[in-house]
């Protein structure tokens, strides 16, 4: 295990799939997290994944849920509810995402999370031979394979992503 390495790398390397790790500096005031891990990488936004946290509402009642889209659209609340199941969603306030996430906004990785989430995945992700997402901090990014994102987090592809 790397010095320094995040819960993120540490559940990634436990369970044995190729990834890479790539930093970059982050202004800390910036708040367009993803959009500036694309600039500073070099590469197309539609390849760099957001993290978000959100309500969903089943008939058991509201669970916290992830869904994972590129940086360069939205999250469909109503598409990520029919992926998981449920009746509506709506965005997780920050604090109680970052308290079940263990890392803090801009910085939410899927991987090595406190509390393990139900998770979907934009279908987008399949049109690449790697996507990034957050290795759980900000400006750190992990490039992974979207066949072995899906497989770590165990979670369902679906068409929840937006055009902003």
């Amino acid at each position: 295990m790397a010095k320094g390495a995040t819960p993120a790398i540490v559940m990634l390397e436990a369970a044995g799939v190729a990834f890479a790790v790539t930093e970059f500096h982050h202004e800390p005031g910036e708040r367009n997290y993803g959009q500036v891990a694309a600039e500073a990488l070099g590469i197309d936004p539609d390849r760099v994944f957001k993290t978000l946290v959100a309500n969903l509402a089943t008939d058991a009642g509201i669970e916290q849920v992830v869904g994972i889209v590129p940086v360069s659209g939205q999250l469909s609340l109503r598409e990520l509810a029919a992926a998981l199941g449920g009746k509506r969603a709506e965005m997780c306030p920050v604090d109680l995402a970052q308290r079940l996430t263990g890392y803090v906004v801009g910085g939410i990785s899927p991987f090595g999370q406190k509390k393990r989430l139900r998770t979907a995945i934009d279908e987008t992700c399949i049109l690449f031979d790697t996507v990034f997402v957050s290795g759980g901090k900000r400006g750190l990014d992990i490039e992974i394979a979207p066949d072995a994102l899906v497989a770590v987090l165990d979670a369902v592809v679906a068409p929840i992503g937006s055009d902003r």
